[in-house]
């Protein structure tokens, strides 16, 4: 994709600490505003004061825990819903629902290749500004 990288803020939570780094930066060297967590209740706490400026969180879907994967995705869609989701790695099975709670389109697989997350973020920021006022 040629067009600018729209500015947006992206969450990244993943407790696997290098591929969240190495998304993280590849995030920030196409110029996106990153911020990083390493379990759902770290992001949950971290969307508490940054909520706001939050446009996208990446998320892995197979993450084990209380409040990890699908269950964060669907914390997200009640609490704020304007933030759009993306689940990394969903199950074959849990396809279907991965893609309700991620406002349908293009999901991204694991391993997945950094860009294919940036052409998922540039394709909900560009859908998003379509439907704007």
């Amino acid at each position: 994709m040629s067009d600018p990288t729209p500015a947006a803020t992206i969450l990244v939570v993943d407790g696997d600490i290098l591929v969240r780094h190495v998304i993280a930066d590849y995030l920030r060297s196409c110029g996106y505003t990153v911020l990083e967590a390493a379990s759902g209740e770290e992001a949950r706490a971290l969307l508490a004061t940054e909520a706001a400026r939050i446009d996208v969180v990446l998320a892995d879907a197979g993450a084990q825990g209380a409040f990890e994967g699908f269950a964060l995705a669907h914390w997200l869609r009640q609490a704020h819903p304007r933030i759009k989701i993306v689940l990394a790695g969903a199950p074959v099975m849990a396809a279907a629902q991965a893609s309700a709670l991620c406002d349908d389109g293009p999901q991204v697989g694991k391993p997945y290749q950094p860009q294919q997350v940036v052409d998922r973020i540039r394709w909900l920021m560009a859908r998003r500004d379509r439907h704007r006022p």
